[in-house]
Parts: structure tokens; sequence; C-alpha cells
């Protein structure tokens, strides 16, 4: 039974979730007729074994109120963007104590209380930032602030996160400030809980590769305590964004101690985690000396526009595109596929990232690609060319036996999942997928200020016509689409943004536009 406090909460979010319903009705340019096509089929595949909170026969209804609409010319990136969030909606379980996303379909015994385990919550908010109902991520992350402390065994530092970054970088999407008021004393504590466990006296964070859910790689080992790229450009990500927390709430002192960390733990991995030998951000072991390995871990920086904008760092993306370092057939490999301990720990009998393709450090470094393509002057040899290409892989990986699948990770040559069809593989969510396509491919950025800002990666010539629809943005409903012609959607040629039905920005090819009033 509901609380006084829980069911005024619940019907102001049910009233702001039909109003924003109802805007998105209105001036919209797709339907839903493609998303029920999409989850029909993917009904159909699909024996159902386990049934959260919305089973496969609510599907539709559910996506089609909460998840942006996104047509192009692509039909792989279009069926895995759909795919994907009807493979998160799988993971949305109602619990006593609020809504959770689990990470696996089925109980692994290292999970906590409901099933949650924290390794992935960093994509989950990022991913679930652009459904409608707010109320499912607002209980996600008040589960592991507020619950998850409360239980018995606590798993919330069972794995870094970049927690922090995620809450607010969904600020950016939504505008609630009252829910960052609520949460920012957990989360500041939660930072200086990480402060006691895991850094050192010199200011750098030390993680197990396991504790990273990176196990089994060529760099690290479950008993070393080895500073390494994730932990501390997590930790920076995450005291950034506690500093714009507590600008936002007026707190100047938490501000300024955390603009102080943020800049401290940059000095620091800039001045001992860059390898200048290798021209790449590697891992620091316990007994000193670099690992001498490059992989993707070394890419994360870019996650959190860590690296300075000097030619000196952007060398390292060559790597990304080299076959001797991380380019292979099925997608960007976790280590340079040149190192003598490549691919030698096995092979899908742990949990191996010495080099197959993990889904969820391919979601980081788009991520960080897509940052360097857009932030930074500095971008090498790296094009939109080469970020499309990365992306349209990553969806073509989604595949077993000839249908649309997600599972753990893959051998790197063809394509194979090295848990085969494990039932604790399938619908892995572990990685994102929608949001790289959002905010990314399509380029919107979400700001704290009333700025609309939009860069899209689509190379030049790609597409004649792409569109994006029903995103709810800083409350409003947008509509992103280009059309060459002006024919495909009859709203006029090139690139044109319209919020709640009304166009705000336009321009006659696909460029970065800004716009002000809107």
């Amino acid at each position: 039974m509901m609380t006084f406090r829980q069911l005024t909460c619940f019907i102001a979010v049910t009233a702001l979730w039909q109003s924003t319903l109802c805007a998105a009705q209105s001036g919209a340019v797709l339907t839903t007729d493609k998303l029920a096509n999409y989850a029909t089929y993917f009904n159909s595949i699909d024996d159902e074994a386990v049934k959260n909170y919305v089973p496969n026969e609510q599907s539709i209804d559910w996506l089609s109120k909460n998840i942006p609409l996104f047509d192009c010319p692509d039909s792989v990136l279009q069926e895995v963007y759909y795919y994907r969030w009807w493979a998160f909606r799988k993971h949305l379980k109602e619990t006593p104590e609020g809504f959770i996303f689990t990470e696996f379909i089925t109980k692994v015994n290292h999970a906590g209380k409901y099933n949650a385990i924290s390794s992935a919550l960093g994509h989950h908010i990022y991913e679930g930032r652009w459904l409608r109902n707010p109320q499912y991520i607002n209980d996600y992350i008040s589960f592991w602030l507020y619950v998850d402390p409360k239980h018995t065994v606590q798993r919330f530092h069972a794995f870094s996160s970049w927690v922090d970054d995620a809450v607010y970088n969904r600020y950016l999407v939504n505008l609630d400030k009252p829910f960052i008021q609520k949460v920012l004393p957990a989360l500041d504590a939660d930072f200086r809980k990480w402060q006691q466990e895991k850094q050192l006296p010199g200011g750098l964070f030390w993680q197990f590769d396991v504790r990273d859910a990176m196990e089994e790689s060529i760099s690290g080992g479950r008993k070393d305590k080895n500073r390494r790229p994730t932990i501390n450009s997590y930790m920076y990500g995450n005291a950034r964004a506690l500093a714009n927390m507590a600008g936002l709430v007026q707190n100047d002192t938490l501000q300024r101690t955390y603009q102080q960390q943020a800049a401290i733990l940059k000095k620091l991995t800039l001045d001992s985690l860059w390898n200048e030998s290798d021209q790449f951000f590697e891992v620091r072991p316990e007994k000193g000396g670099f690992a001498n390995a490059r992989e993707a871990i070394g890419f994360i920086p870019w996650y959190f526009n860590l690296p300075d904008d000097k030619p000196a760092y952007v060398r390292q993306w060559d790597q990304l595109t080299d076959p001797a370092g991380f380019n292979a057939p099925w997608g960007i490999t976790t280590a340079e596929r040149r190192h003598p301990l490549f691919r030698t720990h096995g092979s899908g009998h742990g949990c191996e990232w010495d080099g197959p393709v993990w889904p969820f450090a391919t979601t980081q470094t788009l991520k960080g690609l897509s940052n360097l393509l857009t932030d930074y002057k500095h971008q090498g040899r790296m094009t939109k060319q080469i970020f499309y290409d990365e992306l349209l892989k990553y969806a073509k990986s989604h595949t077993m036996n000839g249908t649309v699948y997600l599972g753990e990770y893959q051998d790197e040559k063809n394509g194979t999942w090295l848990k085969g069809d494990n039932p604790r593989s399938k619908f892995y969510n572990h990685s994102g997928f929608a949001d790289l396509i959002i905010s990314d491919l399509v380029g919107l950025k979400p700001r704290a200020d009333n700025v609309l800002d939009i860069h899209p990666l689509i190379p030049e010539k790609q597409w004649d016509w792409f569109c994006l629809d029903n995103v709810l943005y800083h409350g409003k409903t947008l509509t992103i689409l280009y059309d060459k012609t002006g024919k495909h959607y009859q709203k006029g040629k090139g690139f044109r943004v319209f919020a709640d039905g009304k166009e705000v920005a336009r321009a006659k090819k696909l460029v970065p536009v800004s716009c002000k009033k809107w």
C-alpha cells in the first residue's frame, strides 16, 4: 500500500507523463507503426522465460508511451535501436522498494537484492534518461543511494561507477532540480566513501579489474590494486558532476571542493597514466611502471572530456582503426590485437577482457569518440565516417543464428557470443545503444541552459533523410529531421528542428545547429 507521500508523488509524475504524452501527439512526424511492427516481431521470437514489470504483450503500449521514435534509411541501425529499447524494457522490475533495472535477465549469485547489480548503472541512467516517465530512473537511482545501504550485504560499491556523472547528465535532459537537491547529499557522501576505500595517498584511485567489471584483463588481476584509467576517469567525471550539481543548488563550498577534486584528478591522470612511449592511457600496476598494454579502457578519459585538447593525446585514437590495434571484423576489441597476451585467458570460460568485443566497452569508446569529434579542435585522423562505421558495426553485432540478439561478449573475428545461448547472457543489459543514436549520431547535446544544441555525426551524403521524434527534452517534445528533397516527410528541405510542433531551427545541410529561443 502506498503512503500518502508516495501517492502524491505518483499522481504528480503520472500527470506530468500524461501531459507530455499529449504534447508528443501534437505535431508528431512519425507514428508508432514501425515500433509496433518491430516489437511484434521481437515478441514472436522470444520464449519470454522471464517476465518482469512489462511483459511482452504490453511492450508496444509501454514503448509507445515512453521512448523517442527513430526513422532512418539503414535498416540495421533502426531495428537494433528498437530492439535495444524492447530489451531494456524487459529488465524493468517493480519491487516493494521501487523500480529497478536488472543487468541479467536470470538470477545470478553475485547480484544483490532483487537481482540488482551496479556495474552498468551509468549505462542504464544514460539510456533511461530519454524515457518519458521519470519514475523508473528516479526509483532506480534512489534504490542504490538509500535502499542498498540498508541491506546486510551492500552491492553498490561492488563495482566502479560513474553514477554522479550519469545523474547530472540526466538532469541536463529533464531539468528536475528538486531531484538533484534530494540526492546531492547522498552522492556527496558516496564520493567520500570511495575516497576512503580506494584513494591512494598520492591522490589516484586503485581498483581490481574484476571490480571494474573487467576481469581477466591483460593489465590487471582480481587481487591487483592497480591505478587504472577506468576508476580515475569515473571519479573525475563524478567530481565535475558534483561541482555542477552543487552550483545548481548554490552550495558554493561544496562546488569549490569538487572543482578542486576534479582539477587534481585530471592532472594526476594526465601525469601518471599517460604512457608517452606507447602514446596511450594505461594501467599502472601496484609494483610500479606501466602495464605496457593498450586496452580499450584507455579511451575512457574522453568519455568525460578529461584529456587536454592537444595533438599528443589525440594520436592515441589512431589505434582505433589499426587492425593491429583495436579494429576487428566484429567490433572494437578490449585489448590491442598485437599484444602477445591477446586472447590468452580462455575462451568464454570466465569473463575475459583480454581482447574479445564487449558492448560495455564499445559504448564507452563510442561516447568518447563522439566527444572528441564534438568538443575538441584536435581530432587527428578521426572523422564522422569512422564514428558511423563503428556504430554500424556495433549494431550489426547484435545477431545470433540469423536473428537479432544481445549477449555478453563476442569473438572479434566471427561474432560468436562467447557465452553461447546461456540464459544469463540473453538480453544482457550491460551497455548502451539508444543514447548513442539520440545524443551522438543525431547529436542532441543536453545542456543546463536554454540553448538547444544539436551536433549530428551523420557523415555528409550518408543519408538522404532521417527523423528522431517524440523526444522529451526540457519539458518540450522535439522532432529532429533531415530531408534532402523535402518529399520524404513533407516538412521542407534540409535539416529542421521542431519543439512541440513549432519549427525552431533549420539549416540547408546536415550541420550543427544551435538556437536560444525555442
